[in-house]
């Protein structure tokens, strides 16, 4: 068991950045060049760098080489729906969220004064 917790840690690390998050979803469609990658996220190519060697150490990633450019996939595509389940735990917690500003407000209380008299 405490292989399994310790492999399931490691992945939430290699995730731990968003980053590294948005590389992941940029693979979710299949392979892609690092210098795609790096343009696509908008980040220098030493930062860019740095992440993609973080989750290739976590085997999050693999890469190949064709000619002097390196392109990378997920290693197993079954993570993008790991993803997909924190994107609808995070807007479960949204609602949530919302549900209590509604009831709030229809008590006459703005957010801000709720907060302020706590």
């Amino acid at each position: 068991m405490q292989e399994l917790r310790q492999f399931k840690a490691d992945i939430f690390q290699a995730l731990a950045h968003p980053t590294r998050i948005a590389v992941v979803e940029l693979l979710r469609d299949g392979e892609m060049s690092a210098g795609q990658l790096i343009e696509r996220l908008g980040v220098e190519q030493a930062n860019g760098s740095q992440h993609l060697a973080v989750l290739r150490a976590k085997q999050v990633v693999v890469n190949r080489r064709e000619g002097n450019q390196v392109f990378y996939s997920l290693r197993d595509p079954v993570l993008v729906e790991v993803l997909d389940i924190l994107k609808r735990y995070f807007l479960e917690q949204l609602k949530g969220t919302r549900t209590m500003i509604e009831e709030m407000e229809a008590e006459g209380e703005s957010p801000a004064v709720a907060k302020a008299r706590r």
